[in-house]
């Protein structure tokens, strides 16, 4: 990840602002804010704002519920109940604001979640960053023959070796004819004082999906947790979980008690159907349950036995 003087000088002025509040604040996440962390080759996750932390979701379900909420004894134990339970309004008081750098490919993965607010840098207005998110050869892998979207066997050698080129080839031809189109190189210097450039927001139509873009990203707690939940699972494209993987360590400065929760109930907690509980008490109980008298569909199964470490009772 390169970040220019400007960006640099940004962060340093940013970061040694000092604000009085008497809102609450995350120690923790104060000392990263502003920060630059980052993802892939160029691309970065900063934390730019936030609102509320662990108390401010205690504070919310204790007007909500009243009375009710004095069984239980801490602010842990209540958002531990909240979580194992999905109330979810409480988690909603909360909300951040990322700045994030990103291949354009991922960001299209990454809208569709249409929980929060977005702002991006205008193509029209200004021209796009001359990086390209190129993968390491540990990521080029096959189309799985099991899963439409996900990756197969890992791709090496000589094949591998092409397909780099073919990706670094490409991105640097369709921008060298983005500027030659522009008339403009990416600093600013005209290529040809006889030539009209083309408008940007027509230039932009030849870049490939790995250029880089950037937003403002902001939403609530709830909805970031949900996000998280997608994108930082195995099965998650890797580009769009290394980002989410640089965001979970955020939520842990941000609310570490509602981290907790989220990890256990959320990250490492299975839903189980009723036919798969059905099977879970057998199994408990020691009698016969295989998949053919089970009622699951093949993938059902073998997800059941994948989550309880049953992998040889996989089909």
């Amino acid at each position: 990840m390169k970040l220019t003087k400007e960006q640099k000088q940004e962060i340093v002025d940013q970061q040694s602002q000092k604000n009085v509040t008497k809102r609450v604040t995350s120690p923790a996440l104060e000392k990263i804010l502003y920060e630059a962390l980052p993802v892939l080759d160029h691309g970065f996750v900063r934390v730019v704002d936030y609102m509320g932390d662990d108390t401010s979701i205690v504070q919310a379900a204790r007007v909500s519920y009243g009375k009710g909420t004095k069984k239980i004894s801490s602010d842990s134990g209540l958002i531990k109940y909240l979580m194992r339970h999905r109330h979810s309004t409480p988690f909603e008081m909360c909300e951040i604001k990322f700045h994030v750098k990103l291949p354009i490919f991922v960001a299209r993965q990454w809208i569709r979640h249409r929980t929060a607010n977005v702002n991006e840098y205008s193509a029209r207005y200004s021209i796009l960053d001359k990086e390209f998110y190129i993968p390491d050869k540990q990521h080029l892998a096959a189309q799985s023959d099991i899963n439409r979207q996900g990756r197969g066997n890992l791709i090496n050698g000589k094949q591998a070796d092409e397909i780099l080129n073919i990706l670094k080839e490409d991105a640097q031809k369709n921008y060298d004819d983005y500027e030659k189109m522009l008339n403009q190189k990416y600093d600013g210097t005209v290529i040809d004082e006889k030539k009209q450039g083309l408008a940007r927001e027509l230039a932009r139509m030849n870049l490939t999906l790995n250029a880089y873009t950037q937003w403002y990203w902001k939403t609530d707690l709830l909805n970031l947790l949900n996000f998280l939940s997608l994108r930082a699972e195995s099965h998650a494209q890797y580009e769009i979980r290394a980002y989410a993987d640089v965001m979970i360590n955020s939520l842990k400065k941000w609310v570490p008690i509602t981290y907790e929760a989220f990890m256990d109930y959320r990250v490492g907690g299975v839903e189980v159907s009723s036919k798969g509980k059905a099977v879970i008490e057998k199994l408990l109980k020691g009698e016969n349950c295989s998949f053919e008298n089970s009622g699951l569909s093949k993938r059902e199964w073998n997800e059941l036995m994948t989550s309880l470490n049953f992998s040889e009772k996989a089909i």
